[in-house]
């Protein structure tokens, strides 16, 4: 059932054992596995069925540290969540990204990749994708990645008839879940607004998936508003947070394109070994290369012969073989977990419902920048002794310059916040995603991860979805 106001919803008298705040893919994945277990759950939805500009306001906030886009621009408040802006691309978080690095304090998950992998079948049926392709050895330190381009499923349309007919879920739109309410065991309500206040909902069981920005402003403010009551154990709540760092590295020239295996767009994908990360001990990373097409190479060794000659001289060793294609190399990196970058409530600015809107600080350390050379670097090595092609490293990466910002300049993945862990004065979820010390509270999303890895969130989102969904069908049909 889908009521488009809190007040449609109380005529109904549906009666949930589980609350959700959020209908994107964590939500909507959680209230599935919820509703088929014959468990009756509430998702309370802040946005409408459309975005709205009123609603996207709710999003507006500060960035404090590197350059980064404007709050309200970078996610999206309306059924179905930032779904609804997602480019569709899928890969699953690497085994090693769940494992510590000794040279990156902070690293490491209390799960291990084995712990989702029994969910990849139902995430390729709710992202609509085909199986993942083993990765391919280029070198002992790059390998070839399969990066999958989904068809960018939007949670709220593809699921919209299927929760609309269901008798065990309940999506509540425009309603707002401005606070939780807990004694420091249990979270006792949810105080909602709906165009004005709406009351105080309760249910025995809240999981909040509002995003990986949302999760720790609305724990923050909750617990602020009753004394710890919501987040006991509050050292590391709206900490370690992440997002991929993203920018055009430079180019590179290929003897032969038909190398390695692009996808439809002419686009191939590589990542360093783990053997790799640990002897640089830097971070992992993603190239993607792009083909570009360069009838006039004769001007390109020209433009190098001064600046890169050893690069211009194998070039024109190559003019009368197959040397015909230039490739533009993005580079996307894991950051580094730091308590410093972290979510915070502004002191001076409230939403139209009187919650504090965000103040996000948020700076790349200078393993970011090591990860982004090395890596280039490595991989420019590989090309050079394969003999497949020459790397040119973009001047301003070589020379430790700051960060431009009229690139990318990251991949709107928001992570952390709530990370997931053992040490609850470095976490604040449990391996099963519940918040430390309270019975009845769990988190879905990308806020519970520990490390970003290099590739896009979502796909780990789901699997996570899916294995927390199936955990609180045990636990609230008990």
């Amino acid at each position: 059932m889908i009521f488009d106001s809190y007040q449609a919803y109380k005529q109904a008298g549906f009666k949930p054992k589980a609350c959700i705040l959020g209908s994107g893919p964590a939500g909507t994945t959680i209230a599935r596995k919820l509703g088929a277990a014959g468990i009756p759950v509430v998702v309370l939805e802040a946005g409408s069925r459309e975005f709205s500009d009123e609603s996207q306001d709710f999003y507006r906030g500060k960035t404090v540290g590197d350059y980064y886009f404007d709050l309200d621009v970078a996610r999206l408040r309306f059924m179905g969540g930032s779904s609804n802006h997602w480019a569709g691309w899928c890969r699953v978080l690497d085994k090693q990204d769940f494992e510590p690095k000794a040279w990156a304090p902070d690293t490491g998950w209390p799960i291990s990749r084995a712990d989702i992998e029994p969910y990849l079948g139902e995430v390729h049926d709710i992202l609509e994708l085909p199986a993942f392709r083993p990765d391919v050895s280029v070198s002992d330190d790059i390998r070839w990645v399969q990066l999958i381009k989904s068809p960018a499923v939007r949670f709220g349309e593809k699921f919209a008839d299927e929760l609309d007919q269901s008798r065990n879920i309940a999506v509540v739109l425009n309603t707002y879940a401005t606070e939780l309410v807990g004694d420091g065991k249990r979270v006792t309500g949810a105080k909602l607004w709906s165009n004005g206040d709406a009351g105080t909902f309760t249910a025995d069981y809240f999981i909040t998936c509002t995003g990986g920005l949302e999760n720790s402003r609305l724990l923050l403010w909750s617990n602020q508003r009753c004394n710890g009551g919501v987040v006991p154990n509050a050292a590391a709540l709206g900490r370690y947070w992440m997002e991929h760092p993203t920018f055009e590295g430079g180019n590179a020239v290929l003897a032969n394109y038909n190398e390695f295996e692009v996808d439809a767009s002419s686009e191939a994908f590589f990542s360093p070994t783990p053997a790799a990360m640990e002897r640089l001990e830097i971070l992992n990373f993603g190239i993607r290369l792009i083909e570009t097409p360069y009838p006039n190479v004769k001007r390109l060794i020209a433009d190098l012969a001064c600046t890169a000659p050893g690069m211009a001289e194998w070039m024109s060793s190559k003019l009368d073989q197959n040397l015909r294609c230039a490739a533009q190399l993005y580079v996307a990196w894991e950051q580094a977990p730091l308590a410093s970058n972290q979510v915070e409530l502004s002191k001076t600015d409230v939403d139209h419902a009187g919650v504090p809107r965000i103040e996000l600080h948020w700076k790349k350390s200078p393993l970011e920048h090591r990860t982004l050379l090395e890596g280039l670097r490595l991989f420019g090595t590989t090309l050079a002794q394969k003999n497949l092609g020459r790397v040119r490293i973009a001047d301003w990466i070589s020379n430790g310059d700051d960060y431009p910002t009229d690139e990318e300049t990251a991949g709107y993945h928001h992570m952390g916040g709530t990370r997931m862990g053992t040490d609850v004065l470095k976490s604040v979820v449990d391996a099963n995603c519940k918040v430390h010390g309270m019975d009845n509270l769990y988190v879905g999303g990308s806020s519970v991860f520990c490390t970003s890895g290099q590739c896009n969130p979502t796909t780990t989102i789901t699997a996570l979805a899916c294995r927390l969904g199936d955990h609180l069908s045990k636990v609230i049909a008990v």
